[in-house]
């Protein structure tokens, strides 16, 4: 035990912040006098970081609002309708993790805006073309069109990983906690608008139940690519407003900051490196999101405990299920939101954060209390559910990513910051695809 406190623990200066940031808790929104990089802060540049987030996820969270469609799509083909799903999440998953590793390890001349745009790119190249095959090959086999799904997920999940690494390192060389916030804040909304547009296509669903024709369900799934196709190009156009407005003030400021490549040059750090700086914050984001990924297995499985003869249609499975992601990624967003204020935070103790991911795992056996498949609910309450269970794991899910994300660049100096940020998407990716692995244990409960 003795030598895995001490393992755990940082050295005497690991956890000490740069020593002329002896002001910050006190100014937090005001420079330091070490740290001359650090820009004024600027609403408009918060907003463009708060699009960024909103893109990261919307590509995502369009696959799922597309499940219908896919559903129908290969319905003639027994294994590919039972095995869709788990295709496209085992090539999202290892897809992300190995671009975001090697990423993180290319810093030499690494040019993180560059990165941005090139990922939004393939978003909407994989995005438009997705949109036009819902038109073009209604006619297409299930084996083809499995096929290029197969390749416009590897594709788009290449792009989420290239603009992880890229939008996490370029944030932190602004060396404002807010603009880091407004990603994850962007990212939490990315998650509640499709699981509202899933509640309220349940709700319309006729009465009896009556599938969707093939027709309704392309037109569905194409609405749902070219919105995807259409965030990722607003999300180009804002960035590249942000980059024209750094560099114009890199040029006014005599080239006095370092949100530029030119400005200061980003230092190699290899990824051990950036471990033991920051292993707290690390080990507790990559715990978070393991824990996570519980939850999309029992919320996809949970039913309310209302007698479906007798309960409304917002009770039934079709948009119950929705409602209950609903939840969730309200409390995700809510608390996302929160520590904007310096006062909520815990951005810089990172041994509560590494407490406070621990103590997550007590909501799995709060799940097993709920009504799993329909056998029954040892606590027969849909308010316990939704409330008790959901908003709040939801909450802490969204109020310790924020917190570890944006207290990294705290325990670096300025030029360690891009590979720190770009190591931190890294532990994310990490967490989500060690959680999705052991997903499938809980699947079976």
């Amino acid at each position: 035990m003795d030598r895995i406190r001490k393992w755990l623990s940082p050295s005497a200066a690991a956890y000490e912040p740069i020593e002329e940031r002896s002001d910050f808790e006190n100014e937090p929104n005001s420079p330091t006098s070490q740290d001359q990089s650090r820009l004024p802060f600027s609403r408009p540049v918060y907003w463009v970081f708060f699009i960024l987030g909103v893109s990261m996820l919307w590509a995502w969270n369009m696959f799922l609002a597309a499940a219908p469609f896919f559903r129908q799509r290969f319905q003639s083909n027994t294994w590919a309708t039972t095995h869709y799903q788990s295709s496209i999440l085992t090539v999202s998953t290892v897809t992300n993790l190995t671009s975001s590793f090697v990423l993180a390890k290319v810093q030499q001349s690494a040019s993180y805006p560059r990165r941005i745009i090139v990922s939004l790119l393939i978003n909407i190249a994989v995005f438009t073309l997705l949109a036009f095959s819902t038109i073009v090959l209604k006619d297409a086999s299930v084996i083809v069109y499995f096929g290029l799904l197969m390749v416009m997920v590897f594709g788009a999940s290449m792009a989420t990983g290239i603009n992880q690494n890229g939008v996490f390192a370029y944030v932190s060389g602004f060396g404002r906690e807010e603009y880091t916030q407004a990603i994850m804040s962007g990212q939490g909304v990315a998650g509640v608008l499709p699981c509202l547009a899933q509640m309220l296509s349940g709700l319309a669903v006729p009465e009896q139940g009556e599938e969707q024709t093939l027709d309704t369900s392309w037109k569905s799934a194409f609405a749902c690519f070219i919105t995807a196709t259409g965030v990722s190009s607003l999300t180009l156009v804002a960035f590249v407003w942000l980059t024209k407005r750094q560099a114009l003030h890199i040029i006014d400021d005599n080239s006095e900051s370092s949100n530029n490549d030119e400005a200061l040059p980003t230092k190699t750090v290899s990824l051990w490196t950036l471990f033991s700086r920051l292993r707290l914050p690390a080990i507790s984001i990559f715990l978070c999101f393991v824990v996570t990924m519980v939850f999309p297995v029992y919320t996809s499985q949970i039913e309310s405990v209302r007698d479906k003869s007798d309960a409304s249609r917002l009770f039934q499975s079709s948009a119950f299920i929705p409602l209950a992601f609903l939840f969730w990624n309200i409390g995700d967003l809510l608390a996302r939101m929160l520590v904007i204020n310096p006062r909520y935070s815990l951005a810089h103790r990172p041994w509560a954060l590494l407490a406070l991911s621990i103590a997550r795992a007590g909501f799995i056996p709060l799940y097993q209390l709920c009504n799993i498949g329909g056998r029954g609910a040892t606590v027969e309450s849909d308010f316990f559910y939704l409330f008790i269970v959901q908003l709040l794991f939801g909450a802490t899910n969204g109020y310790l990513s924020s917190c570890c994300m944006m207290g990294a660049s705290y325990w670096v100096s300025a030029e360690e910051r891009e590979p720190a940020g770009g190591f931190m998407s890294l532990m994310l990716v990490g967490g989500l695809a060690a959680g999705s692995l052991l997903s499938f244990f809980a699947s079976g409960t």
